[in-house]
């Protein structure tokens, strides 16, 4: 018997029999890498009730320690009326206190000096008008901005409710998508979940004139905020 023929037949039996049996796990890993990967988007429109506001107590006088003083009583006048109506994440924003210049005939003279606090906080937006106008009356020189947004509740809310309708979305996409191909959808592989957060709401400007006591309050309108939120599905069919 020719021993280098058996080993070599041997030899070349177990390499085929390897070959088959590693060729079963390459084909399941093609099969999971059959995946198609979709994105949905969802959006969820509230209803806003409280208004963002930036106060502004602005004082020029000739001397620093006036305007100073001046500056911080009409500030803690208003602070002290915003207390009373029991506003909500009432802060100080900004204490700045700097030279006010004449700057005519080419030469810069010393005025005075300009102090200015400035002061926020959120309140019930239907109400927010009457209480601007208050402010005014006790020491507020200016509205520097008012944003609008919905309360932390209403917010969770809407963000579930977003993510509902991103992943029905993503879901109708992978659908629609696999059926045009004569694919069946089957396992989602993987979720990802892209954010469900409101937008950072603008400020709108706002120049605010004193206005006669006989004058009606003045009117706030929030409108609405938009929730979004996006979910990303991997399905395998």
């Amino acid at each position: 018997m020719n021993l280098s023929f058996v080993t070599t037949r041997s030899i070349t039996t177990i390499i085929g029999i390897f070959m088959l049996a590693t060729s079963f796990p390459v084909q399941a890993q093609e099969k999971l890498l059959r995946t198609l990967t979709v994105t949905g988007e969802g959006v969820e429109n509230i209803a806003t009730s409280l208004a963002e506001v930036s106060l502004g107590i602005e004082i020029n006088g000739r001397s620093a320690n006036e305007v100073q003083k001046e500056a911080a009583k009409q500030t803690a006048a208003v602070v002290d009326l915003l207390r009373s109506r029991q506003v909500e994440k009432l802060q100080t924003t900004g204490i700045q206190l700097q030279p006010n210049y004449d700057y005519s005939d080419n030469q810069r003279r010393l005025k005075g000096y300009i102090a200015s606090n400035t002061i926020s906080f959120r309140f019930d937006t239907e109400k927010v008008g009457e209480l601007l106008d208050e402010a005014v009356k006790s020491g507020a020189t200016r509205i520097n901005g008012v944003s609008f947004l919905a309360t932390d509740q209403a917010i969770a809310l809407a963000q579930k409710e977003a993510l509902k309708k991103a992943t029905t979305e993503a879901q109708a996409q992978a659908t629609s998508v696999l059926q045009a191909l004569n694919f069946t959808p089957k396992d989602i592989v993987s979720i990802q979940i892209n954010g469900a957060n409101p937008p950072i709401m603008p400020k709108m400007q706002a120049d605010y004139a004193i206005r006669a006591s006989a004058a009606p309050p003045t009117t706030v309108i929030g409108g609405e905020q938009a929730v979004r939120a996006s979910v990303t599905l991997q399905i395998s069919y």
